[in-house]
């Protein structure tokens, strides 16, 4: 039989990490929280001990690395390189957050590819494996040697939406046509029809040129449905495109509810009748009525639990 499952919270979202646990432990599931002390220097230098032997186990360490990316992605860096010193026996990366994705390709001259390079520190501080959720680009599996598990937030996102927003006139609408496959699944899984919107940047400066709406949303409800909303510029804009082209109303979804900024009130002020985002990222302000938070942890918790027992986790949405 498995041993305990043990999971490590870094700072990012300890309340995640123990909705995980609970949702284990609902389903009878042995598992715990190991005891850390992580802090800072006085210089800001991250600090990582583990209080506890971790000898021969496995490990599951639970760290987004939303804002503030580069402390958040350090630490998970430092409790990796703390159990692999310690002599773990696996240690598997849970990011439902993965950050710097967004740089994933080369798209002008002398840049970096990010999403590769925070790959390789994973990796070269010894983690076994990596669990995510929605990753930007799937291609990102490929950037790593080790496992990767790319997990679905669309089965939790329906499910919220309720069967107001499951009837004929629904429209999924993927905000470009890089996020046409992730909302096809939603779509696919309440049975609506799909649309596009085609945008397209300045190449030099980055900024939108035009829009475009491929596809029928006349007089129909749409719900806008992306992986990462930021400062949610790029949301609000192909909500009026939307409006324009004869929408009924407009909804948003995503999961992984970034909102840098002004982004929740800028939201609030728009046409977007309202905005659901799961908890892989807390939130860093109040976000006002328009806003409604799901909670994936148990999918995490499922997928944890089938790793550990050997067995699949594309099972858990082959009915979904």
């Amino acid at each position: 039989m498995p041993d305990t499952i043990r999971l490590i919270s870094g700072t990012a979202n300890p309340e995640f990490t123990q909705r995980i646990l609970d949702s284990l432990q609902e389903q009878s599931v042995k598992s715990k929280i190991v005891e850390t002390d992580i802090g800072h220097f006085p210089d800001g230098e991250t600090k990582v001990r583990i209080r506890e032997t971790v000898r021969g186990c496995h490990l599951y360490v639970i760290q987004a690395t939303c804002p503030p990316v580069n402390d958040n992605l350090i630490e998970l860096c430092a409790i990796l390189d703390a159990l692999k010193r310690a002599s773990a026996a696996t240690k598997t990366a849970v990011i439902p957050y993965y950050g710097y994705a967004r740089q994933e390709r080369k798209e002008l001259p002398r840049v970096p590819i990010s999403a590769k390079m925070v790959a390789m520190f994973i990796e070269a501080v010894g983690a076994d494996r990596v669990i995510a959720m929605d990753l930007h680009a799937a291609a990102i599996q490929g950037f790593f040697e080790i496992p990767v598990d790319n997990l679905h937030a669309y089965p939790v996102i329906a499910k919220n939406l309720g069967e107001s927003l499951t009837r004929p006139d629904t429209v999924i609408v993927s905000p470009d046509v890089g996020g046409t496959v992730r909302a096809r699944m939603l779509a696919e899984h309440i049975g609506a029809e799909l649309a596009i919107i085609e945008k397209r940047r300045d190449q030099s400066s980055g900024e939108l040129e035009s829009f475009r709406v491929i596809g029928d949303v006349e007089g129909k409800i749409t719900i806008l449905h992306d992986d990462i909303i930021a400062s949610g510029t790029t949301l609000i804009r192909a909500a009026d495109l939307l409006h324009e082209a004869g929408a009924s109303e407009v909804w948003a979804t995503a999961t992984h509810g970034v909102l840098t900024g002004t982004a929740v009130q800028a939201i609030t002020n728009s046409r977007i009748r309202s905005i659901t985002v799961t908890d892989t990222i807390p939130a860093q302000q109040e976000e006002g009525s328009k806003f409604f938070r799901v909670s994936v942890a148990s999918v995490f918790a499922d997928a944890i639990r089938r790793i550990h027992e050997n067995r699949s986790v594309s099972a858990i949405f082959d009915h979904s």
